[in-house]
């Protein structure tokens, strides 16, 4: 009797590990790994071993919660013995939509994406783990981010808020934001510039908005662009020239490009930056997943100590 009280609360139950194989994957790819399973002190009723891509959203006034992407079960019903030890394979699709957590192998601080691993045991507490997914731009994104980069933008912060923006079809009710202060050409004319990406398997929405400062005659305020391509289009882009004309044309108060988008209900664009040196360009990091659906237990206890505290909060986990 007191065994099966103590595995009721977690002590001698099934454990869970899942590693991530290989190097970052990309937007519309394959995520794959493993989940190890070792048996506790009984055999265990498992009713089912279940994958999800969570994201940290930022849903307003600085709140963050996590947000399920998307979820695949990857085992039904089975016995695990005591002791025992098994491992049970799997591959993920990314959804195209996937924020990005790296560029060319530099972390963007404060962005927060794992796979949440949750293992169902029939009469005992159900297991979880965590493990952070690194995910690099796709190579049309890439061309967009280093002409910022070429232009002598420096990226500020990275988040992903919620909302939509209009105009676009979107598959979650968020989108990743990557702020970089204004190149120095333009500083005095421009504030700040933010970069989205709504990517597509065939094509891509790159959307800015850049921030003018006001003078004493002329106000300021926010212009919006958006620019569409399909893939091989946005390879063969000059994305330098291009930003750089719709820049041009903001400072001196245009910029229009018909219906860009808008600001999300909660919230506002934040840039993410990539390129090379990265890391050295980065000012500030901060992390917002953005999302409707509280994915449960995505930060358990770290998210109140870290809100307490004001640090960043560490995944657990890694990649093998």
């Amino acid at each position: 009797m007191f065994k099966k009280m103590m595995q009721a609360f977690g002590v001698g139950a099934p454990s869970v590990d899942t590693v991530l194989h290989g190097a970052a994957s990309s937007p519309g790819g394959q995520l794959s790994g493993e989940v190890r399973l070792s048996g506790g002190n009984t055999d265990a009723d498992v009713e089912k071993i279940e994958l999800s891509l969570v994201a940290e959203v930022e849903t307003g006034d600085d709140e963050k919660r996590g947000m399920e992407l998307r979820r695949v079960t990857v085992a039904e019903s089975s016995r695990l013995g005591a002791e025992e030890q098994r491992t049970i394979p799997f591959t993920v699709s990314l959804p195209w939509e996937t924020p990005i957590t790296e560029v060319r192998g530099e972390q963007l601080r404060g962005m927060r994406l794992g796979l949440r691993t949750e293992v169902a045991i029939a009469k005992a507490v159900d297991k979880s783990d965590l493990d952070p997914v690194r995910v690099e731009p796709l190579d049309s994104q890439q061309r967009v981010v280093d002409a910022m980069l070429s232009l002598g933008a420096r990226v500020s912060r990275t988040d992903v808020e919620h909302g939509h923006i209009r105009g676009l079809d979107q598959e979650f009710p968020c989108y990743q934001e990557i702020e970089f202060f204004a190149p120095p050409h333009f500083a005095g004319r421009l504030e700040e510039i933010e970069l989205t990406f709504v990517a597509r398997p065939d094509d891509l929405d790159v959307v800015l908005e850049a921030g003018k400062r006001g003078g004493l005659f002329t106000p300021g305020g926010d212009a919006l662009g958006r620019f569409h391509r399909n893939h091989e289009e946005a390879l063969r882009t000059d994305w330098t020239a291009e930003i750089n004309r719709w820049l041009e044309a903001v400072s001196e108060g245009g910029g229009q490009h018909g219906v860009h988008g808008h600001r999300g209900h909660h919230g506002h664009h934040e840039e993410h930056g990539s390129g090379p040196g990265v890391g050295g360009m980065v000012a500030a990091g901060a992390a917002g997943v953005v999302g409707g659906m509280v994915a449960a237990e995505m930060l358990e206890g770290d998210e109140e100590e870290a809100e307490a505290t004001g640090e960043e909060m560490e995944m657990e986990g890694g990649e093998e």
